[in-house]
């Protein structure tokens, strides 16, 4: 038990290094300071959340490595602004490949991305800090961690709003980056609520293989616990 308690240690220290770099890396000379700052408040809110409560609500290693590559991927986005980042430019550069002439898209899509890795990549950190909790299985072990996920997506949406009410002018359109798409929020929500959709159904098609009481767990959940008379 020690040695695998010092393996994980040592797993999300070195995570928080590497994350560490890129963001030190990234802030040397963003693109646009202002916007970079305003996108890191999160990030920076996140990141003292997970080292307060690392010692008393640990969560796996994958949940730390899907967390990672998402807040890595976030980075990359407030270092360019997200309707600048040039994947585009890189894929014809590196592979002879354009993704936006191949999918027939007008606008760059990489906050589309980062809206699909959230609910994708973060609804199993979720669901495993929830779990740790709240102690529930079955059923509501993959439905509200997708709830969370929509309702923390549209959260998300409103502040970006409020902030870029409360800032206006070039930074405030940065940060809202909607690029003229008047559906944009609901675009992003959506993208968020599908990835979320796909990570707790990868996770319930794996959890019924590997799980032997996989079935008594669903179907307690789904059992009425107290009666009224």
């Amino acid at each position: 038990m020690a040695k695998n308690t010092m393996v994980h240690k040592r797993y999300f220290l070195i995570l928080s290094i590497i994350f560490g770099i890129e963001c030190l890396v990234i802030s040397i000379s963003p693109y646009d300071r202002a916007d970079w700052a305003l996108e890191n408040v999160l990030v920076v809110l996140s990141a003292i959340f997970i080292f307060f409560t690392y010692k008393k609500c640990p969560l796996s290693r994958l949940s730390y490595s899907l967390i990672f590559v998402f807040m890595s991927l976030h980075e990359i986005g407030s270092y360019y602004t997200y309707s600048n980042v040039p994947y585009d430019a890189f894929l014809t550069s590196y592979f002879n490949f354009s993704l936006n002439e191949y999918m027939g898209w007008t606008r760059n899509n990489f906050d589309r991305l980062i809206h699909f890795a959230y609910g994708f990549l973060l609804a199993y950190p979720v669901r495993d800090l929830y779990c740790r909790i709240a102690g529930v299985k079955g059923f509501w072990s993959y439905l509200t961690p997708l709830n969370l996920i929509m309702a923390t997506s549209m959260l998300y949406e409103l502040v970006e709003w409020g902030a870029a009410e409360i800032f206006g002018g070039e930074l405030g359109m940065a940060y809202l980056g909607t690029q003229g798409d008047i559906w944009d929020a609901h675009k992003d929500m959506a993208m968020a609520s599908l990835g979320g959709f796909i990570a707790m159904v990868i996770t319930l098609v794996i959890h019924s293989r590997i799980q032997k009481d996989f079935r008594e767990q669903w179907r307690l959940s789904l059992t009425v616990k107290h009666n009224r008379d």
